[in-house]
């Protein structure tokens, strides 16, 4: 009798073994496969984030000067970077990030006002590519639980603006 509880405790114990082996073996598989996701999500990002072409832009109107460099992915995104010079305003200084959707460029501009650089704004922009040149629309925006969106269903204005960009070199940065 006690040799058939022996063999029982022996068979619980070797079972029980088993399924704490298999409970380690998918811990370190999982693992495993975590890092590949995220060597595979690095290179993706790295690939995508090289600019296939840089074109840089310039808007004159009255007293005013935007200057605009714009990027265009590997994954068709665009990313940049605008200077807004208004008259008698603080300068705009930021990044956009944004796509094109068929000839218009809508993108987020994350700048910061002056020399305050503990508050950062964010407002939509949208620019329509006409040829070479961008012209920067008017739109009606709001704002809903502080960010600022186009309002639907308004079409923004290309027809009566202040900026029209023109290409220019790019100077180094």
């Amino acid at each position: 009798m006690t040799i058939i509880i022996i063999i029982n405790e022996l068979l619980t114990v070797m079972k029980n073994l088993h399924l704490f082996l298999l409970l380690l073996f998918c811990i370190g598989f999982q693992n495993c496969k975590k890092n590949q996701n995220q060597k595979d999500v690095k290179a993706i990002n790295t690939d995508t984030e090289v600019p296939i072409n840089t074109i840089c832009y310039k808007a004159l109107y009255e007293n005013d000067t935007i200057e605009l460099k714009i990027n265009t992915l590997k994954n068709r995104k665009i990313t940049g970077n605008m200077v807004m010079k208004i008259f008698n305003r603080p300068n705009k200084v930021g990044k956009l990030a944004g796509e094109f959707r068929g000839d218009t460029l809508f993108a987020a501009y994350t700048f910061i006002q002056g020399a305050n650089t503990k508050v950062t704004y964010k407002n939509p922009i949208a620019l329509l590519k006409q040829g070479s040149n961008l012209i920067l629309g008017n739109g009606k925006m709001e704002t809903i639980m502080g960010a600022t969106y186009f309002v639907k269903g308004i079409p923004i204005d290309f027809d009566r603006v202040k900026y029209k960009f023109k290409t220019v070199e790019c100077e180094m940065d």
